[in-house]
C-alpha cells in the first residue's frame, strides 16, 4: 500500500503540536521506564514480557505520529525529535521540532538532517 505524503505548512504543523507533544512525551517516558527496568533486571530483557509490552506501546505511539503525517527521528529516545514533510522555496523539506522547543521554527533539507537545521523564512510563518 502506497501512502501519499502529507505536506504541512508551518502553521498546520504547529496546530498538531499539542497532540504531537503528548505522544512524544509518552514515547520518552515509556523508553525511560524501559531503560530503568532493564538496569534493575539486568538479564534477558529481549524475552522479558514487560519490556516487550512497553516496546509495543512505543511502536504504537510512533505509528500514531505517522498517522498524523509526521515522523519520529530520535532513536536514542532522549530529545523527542519529530519531522514534518513540507515545501519551502519550492523544495521538499522537513520541518523540524524538538520536544524542548515551544514551537516549530526550523526546517532542513531531506538529506541534511538535524545538523542542517535553519530558521523557517518569515514569509512561511502566518502569525
Amino acid at each position: 500500500m502506497i501512502i501519499e505524503t502529507k505536506y504541512f505548512t508551518p502553521s498546520e504543523a504547529i496546530k498538531t503540536l499539542p497532540l504531537v507533544r503528548k505522544i512524544v512525551e509518552d514515547i520518552l517516558n515509556t523508553t525511560k521506564e524501559m531503560r530503568l527496568y532493564a538496569e534493575d533486571v539486568n538479564s534477558q530483557i529481549e524475552n522479558d514480557p514487560f519490556i516487550k509490552k512497553m516496546a509495543e506501546s512505543v511502536e504504537g505511539f510512533i505509528k500514531e505520529l505517522e498517522e498524523i503525517g509526521c515522523f519520529y527521528k530520535d532513536w536514542n529516545f532522549t530529545i523527542g525529535l519529530v519531522d514534518f514533510p513540507s515545501v519551502i522555496e519550492g523544495k521538499e523539506v522537513l520541518l523540524c521540532w524538538r520536544s524542548d522547543e515551544e514551537t516549530i521554527k526550523f526546517y532542513h533539507d531531506m538529506d541534511s538532517g538535524f545538523a542542517g537545521r535553519r530558521p523557517i523564512p518569515e514569509k512561511y510563518l502566518d502569525f
